[in-house]
């Protein structure tokens, strides 16, 4: 009897020990995954600010655009010229080519395309001629559209401004 009772400890404790060593494996993999998961998220979270004409976006209260990891807001690009001029005042298609410009530099300072685009938001005072001149699009996004939305609206921030658009991006990393 006496036998039997230590044989059944023996058995209670290597499966206590082996259960136990099973449980701090656990327990370890658990840790290491949380660390590399506040790593991850500690990640380049600084926001990078871009002003394309820093006179006139400071003079507006504005940046024309921000950073934060992968992640690029572009503020609405609008036609005009570095002192803050509506250009092409009336001409809907040059308005519109001057708005892709000027967002294709903001682009290329963060090293991207507009295939990174992800959301393009259109706001225009006359939708029929954005839906006119919308072909256009073709020759800026020529792999992909992105999501987005077009947006009649009653006037925008300037009265010759007849187009505004803006843009969210993903830089894929290197």
């Amino acid at each position: 009897m006496k036998t039997t009772k230590n044989y059944l400890l023996g058995i209670f404790l290597t499966t206590t020990v082996l259960f136990s060593s099973c449980n701090e494996k656990q327990k370890t993999e658990i840790q290491e995954e949380k660390t590399e998961t506040i790593e991850y998220k500690e990640l380049d979270e600084t926001p990078e600010y871009f002003m394309l004409r820093p006179e006139v976006e400071k003079a507006y209260g504005y940046s024309h655009a921000v950073k934060i990891g992968n992640s690029i807001k572009v503020s609405g690009a609008v036609s005009m010229d570095n002192e803050g001029n509506p250009t092409a005042i009336g001409d809907f298609e040059q308005q519109m080519k001057n708005c892709y410009a000027d967002l294709d530099k903001i682009l290329k300072h963060y090293g991207c395309t507009f295939d990174d685009v992800v959301v393009e938001n259109v706001f225009t005072t006359n939708m029929p001629k954005f839906l006119e001149f919308a072909g256009y699009r073709t020759e800026i996004y020529k792999n992909h559209f992105p999501t987005g939305s077009w947006l009649g609206v009653k006037e925008l921030a300037i009265p010759e401004f007849l187009i505004e658009i803006e843009l969210e991006v993903h830089k894929t990393q290197n």
